[in-house]
Protein backbone atom coordinates (compact mmCIF):
# COMPACT_ATOMS: atom_id res chain seq x y z
CA UNK A 1 0.00 0.00 0.00
CA UNK A 2 2.83 2.40 1.17
CA UNK A 3 4.64 1.88 -2.48
CA UNK A 4 0.99 3.09 -4.47
CA UNK A 5 1.11 6.00 -2.07
CA UNK A 6 4.39 7.01 -3.27
CA UNK A 7 3.58 6.11 -6.93
CA UNK A 8 0.53 8.67 -6.53
CA UNK A 9 2.78 11.25 -4.65
CA UNK A 10 5.30 10.88 -7.86
CA UNK A 11 2.90 10.93 -10.78
CA UNK A 12 0.68 13.77 -9.47
CA UNK A 13 3.27 16.05 -8.45
CA UNK A 14 3.41 19.27 -10.93
CA UNK A 15 6.39 18.30 -12.68
CA UNK A 16 5.65 15.05 -13.89
CA UNK A 17 2.36 16.10 -15.45
CA UNK A 18 3.76 19.02 -17.19
CA UNK A 19 6.29 16.52 -18.85
CA UNK A 20 3.93 14.20 -19.59
CA UNK A 21 1.94 17.06 -21.62
CA UNK A 22 4.80 18.63 -22.93
CA UNK A 23 5.36 14.48 -24.65
CA UNK A 24 2.33 14.80 -26.06
CA UNK A 25 1.98 18.10 -27.41
CA UNK A 26 5.84 17.81 -28.66
CA UNK A 27 4.15 14.09 -30.39
CA UNK A 28 1.68 15.91 -32.16
CA UNK A 29 3.50 19.07 -33.15
CA UNK A 30 6.23 16.41 -34.50
CA UNK A 31 3.60 14.93 -36.48
CA UNK A 32 2.37 18.20 -37.87
CA UNK A 33 6.03 19.25 -38.90
CA UNK A 34 6.39 15.78 -40.76
CA UNK A 35 3.14 16.10 -42.74
CA UNK A 36 4.57 20.00 -43.28
CA UNK A 37 7.67 18.55 -44.88
CA UNK A 38 6.41 15.43 -46.38
CA UNK A 39 3.04 16.56 -47.93
CA UNK A 40 3.98 20.73 -48.76
CA UNK A 41 7.78 21.17 -49.05
CA UNK A 42 9.15 18.37 -50.29
CA UNK A 43 6.83 18.45 -53.53
CA UNK A 44 7.77 21.86 -54.69
CA UNK A 45 11.67 21.19 -54.04
CA UNK A 46 11.06 17.95 -55.75
CA UNK A 47 9.35 19.82 -58.71
CA UNK A 48 12.17 22.52 -58.83
CA UNK A 49 14.51 19.91 -59.35
CA UNK A 50 12.89 17.86 -62.07
CA UNK A 51 9.92 15.66 -60.32
CA UNK A 52 12.41 14.45 -57.98
CA UNK A 53 10.45 12.33 -54.84
CA UNK A 54 12.75 12.72 -52.51
CA UNK A 55 11.55 9.93 -50.34
CA UNK A 56 12.10 7.75 -53.29
CA UNK A 57 16.07 8.08 -53.09
CA UNK A 58 18.13 5.15 -52.34
CA UNK A 59 20.60 2.63 -52.91
CA UNK A 60 19.61 -1.01 -53.55
CA UNK A 61 22.43 -2.49 -51.56
CA UNK A 62 21.13 -6.34 -52.56
CA UNK A 63 18.41 -7.14 -54.11
CA UNK A 64 14.78 -9.00 -53.35
CA UNK A 65 14.24 -12.21 -53.53
CA UNK A 66 10.34 -11.61 -54.91
CA UNK A 67 11.90 -9.37 -57.99
CA UNK A 68 15.32 -7.77 -59.13
CA UNK A 69 16.51 -4.77 -59.98
CA UNK A 70 15.69 -2.10 -61.37
CA UNK A 71 12.90 -0.65 -58.32
CA UNK A 72 11.17 2.44 -59.84
CA UNK A 73 10.02 3.35 -56.20
CA UNK A 74 10.96 2.83 -52.35
CA UNK A 75 7.62 0.88 -52.00
CA UNK A 76 8.75 -1.74 -55.12
CA UNK A 77 11.91 -2.29 -53.46
CA UNK A 78 10.51 -3.19 -50.12
CA UNK A 79 7.71 -5.45 -51.74
CA UNK A 80 10.44 -7.45 -53.60
CA UNK A 81 12.39 -7.60 -49.98
CA UNK A 82 15.17 -5.50 -51.69
CA UNK A 83 17.86 -4.02 -48.72
CA UNK A 84 17.92 -0.49 -49.34
CA UNK A 85 20.10 2.20 -48.02
CA UNK A 86 17.19 5.06 -47.96
CA UNK A 87 18.64 8.55 -48.33
CA UNK A 88 15.83 10.52 -49.36
CA UNK A 89 13.94 9.35 -46.34
CA UNK A 90 16.98 11.03 -44.12
CA UNK A 91 16.93 13.99 -46.23
CA UNK A 92 13.30 14.25 -45.11
CA UNK A 93 14.06 13.81 -41.34
CA UNK A 94 16.89 16.39 -41.11
CA UNK A 95 14.48 19.01 -42.76
CA UNK A 96 12.25 17.91 -39.92
CA UNK A 97 14.61 18.50 -37.75
CA UNK A 98 16.12 21.40 -38.85
CA UNK A 99 12.02 23.20 -38.62
CA UNK A 100 11.33 21.45 -34.64
CA UNK A 101 14.61 22.65 -34.01
CA UNK A 102 14.25 26.32 -35.07
CA UNK A 103 10.42 26.57 -33.93
CA UNK A 104 12.28 25.45 -30.55
CA UNK A 105 14.63 27.92 -30.46
CA UNK A 106 12.04 30.72 -31.50
CA UNK A 107 10.07 29.65 -28.38
CA UNK A 108 12.89 29.61 -25.80
CA UNK A 109 14.47 33.39 -27.66
CA UNK A 110 10.28 34.53 -26.99
CA UNK A 111 10.29 32.93 -23.42
CA UNK A 112 13.68 34.44 -21.87
CA UNK A 113 12.57 38.09 -23.64
CA UNK A 114 9.57 37.77 -21.32
CA UNK A 115 12.14 37.04 -18.03
CA UNK A 116 14.15 39.44 -19.71
CA UNK A 117 11.43 42.15 -19.08
CA UNK A 118 10.35 41.45 -14.85
CA UNK A 119 11.32 43.62 -12.57
CA UNK A 120 14.28 43.60 -11.17
CA UNK A 121 14.47 42.38 -7.83
CA UNK A 122 14.85 45.30 -4.90
CA UNK A 123 18.56 45.30 -3.57
CA UNK A 124 18.17 44.55 0.30
CA UNK A 125 21.94 43.75 0.79
CA UNK A 126 25.29 45.85 0.37
CA UNK A 127 28.54 44.60 1.00
CA UNK A 128 31.15 45.17 4.09
CA UNK A 129 33.81 47.34 3.18
CA UNK A 130 36.00 45.59 5.43
CA UNK A 131 35.19 41.99 5.08
CA UNK A 132 33.17 41.89 1.92
CA UNK A 133 29.96 39.93 3.49
CA UNK A 134 26.66 40.17 2.32
CA UNK A 135 24.54 42.23 5.60
CA UNK A 136 20.98 43.95 5.09
CA UNK A 137 21.23 47.66 3.97
CA UNK A 138 19.75 48.70 7.30
CA UNK A 139 22.54 47.71 9.47
CA UNK A 140 25.35 50.14 11.38
CA UNK A 141 28.13 47.08 12.06
CA UNK A 142 28.54 44.08 10.10
CA UNK A 143 27.40 40.89 11.90
CA UNK A 144 30.59 38.86 10.79
CA UNK A 145 33.59 41.05 11.58
CA UNK A 146 31.71 43.80 14.15
CA UNK A 147 32.94 46.48 11.95
CA UNK A 148 31.50 49.99 12.14
CA UNK A 149 29.79 51.07 9.44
Amino acid sequence: MDMFKEFKEFAMRGNVVDMAVGIVIGAAFSAIVKSMVDDVLMPPIGLLLGGVDFSDFFVVLKEGAKAAAPYHNLADAKAAGAVTLNFGLFVNAVISFTIVAFALFMLVKGMNRLRANEAPKPVTTKKCPHCCSDIALEATRCPHCTSQL
